[in-house]
């Protein structure tokens, strides 16, 4: 454990951070496999999964929790997925 008092606060704020960061991360695997399950059934509300697994990428490459080439990478992979499946 830290004695300075910025290095004890820095502790605090990067278990504050990571915990943030690994909800958002949790949020955006449910979110993909929820639109891939989707896909790969035919369900009737395909698109709108799709649509938020979308949107859900596009929040984590903002705060910087994906690499923007990664999130595109995943935004193209499932598009295409669910353009094939139609």
């Amino acid at each position: 454990m830290p004695n300075i008092k910025s290095a004890k606060k820095r502790v605090l704020v990067n278990n504050t951070k990571a915990q943030r960061n690994k909800s958002t991360k949790s949020a955006l695997k449910t979110a993909l496999k929820k639109a891939n399950i989707a896909i790969e059934t035919n369900a009737a509300d395909k698109d709108v999964l799709v649509k938020d697994a979308i949107k859900k990428i596009d929040q984590a490459a903002a705060k910087g929790i994906l690499h923007k080439n990664n999130a595109a990478r995943k935004k193209s992979a499932l598009t295409l997925k669910a353009n094939a499946a139609e």
